[in-house]
């Protein structure tokens, strides 16, 4: 079952919109909280560690932002390289995918 991004389920959509800016809401209190830590205590690891939260919490804010911009610009569900539709259940998994498999395997290849 493919998505056809021209007239996906507005309710799936409302739905997916509202779980992301949640997600949304909540990685920003996560990127807050990381960057207003000022313990060092001295330990590398947890320097590292911390480094490596705020990249990766900032990554997912990337991703939830870019999914809730194509969902307002009716291109959410279209692969961004070769237009054709993202499987359903990729979305369901993944719902900031932005390409089709085969084209995520040439992106990461």
């Amino acid at each position: 079952m493919s998505v056809d991004h021209r007239s996906v389920d507005q309710s799936w959509l409302a739905d997916l919109r509202a779980s992301l800016a949640e997600d949304f809401a909540t990685q920003t209190a996560r990127l807050r909280e990381l960057t207003e830590l000022n313990d060092d205590t001295g330990d590398p690891s947890e320097a590292h560690n911390r480094a490596a939260l705020l990249v990766a919490t900032r990554r997912t804010i990337e991703q939830i932002t870019g999914a809730l911009s194509r969902i307002s610009d009716g291109t959410y569900g279209a692969c961004e390289k070769c237009g054709q539709n993202i499987p359903a259940e990729r979305l369901e998994i993944l719902p900031h995918a932005r390409f089709c498999v085969p084209c995520q395997a040439k992106h990461d290849g």
